[in-house]
């Protein structure tokens, strides 16, 4: 990833130690709410504040549209979208920069616990650009033993 597209560094290091640290807890299998739940715990113990559950109003020709929740703002600054699904698809990223557009933040950090790793993809917005990362590669399976 280009250097210009890396913020919030240290507190995405710190969301993905307590995302991993969850992972190896629960392990894949779990309801997305479950894992919701573990990483309001992680990132507590991570000492970052978080919201859960936050509702944002849509504005659009200036006036309220509708609105929508997200699963979790950490420290205020990067949004947090939880998945437990096979893997991060490209519909879960541009979710993630359609709520980037809707709050002014610019970092999103889509994380999924349902493979056999944690996989996460940061979605940046910001000066009115965004990067999106081509789609997840699959995650790399251990090769079968022969027998």
């Amino acid at each position: 990833m280009s250097e210009q597209y890396i913020i919030e560094k240290e507190l995405s290091h710190r969301i993905m130690a307590a995302a991993f640290a969850v992972h190896n807890k629960l392990g894949p299998g779990f309801p997305e709410k479950i894992y919701d739940e573990a990483m309001n715990r992680e990132l507590t113990q991570h000492g970052i504040a978080v919201e859960s559950q936050k509702r944002i109003v849509v504005i659009y020709d200036g006036k309220p549209l509708s609105e929508f929740v997200l699963d979790k703002v950490a420290d205020g600054r990067v949004i947090l979208e939880i998945k437990a699904v096979s893997k991060i698809l490209p519909v879960h990223q541009q979710q993630a920069l359609s709520y980037l557009k809707a709050t002014g933040l610019q970092l999103a950090i889509a994380i999924n616990f349902g493979a056999s790793r944690v996989q996460s993809s940061r979605v940046v917005f910001t000066r009115g650009k965004s990067f999106v990362p081509p789609q997840f590669p699959d995650a790399l399976e251990p090769p079968l033993k022969e027998e």
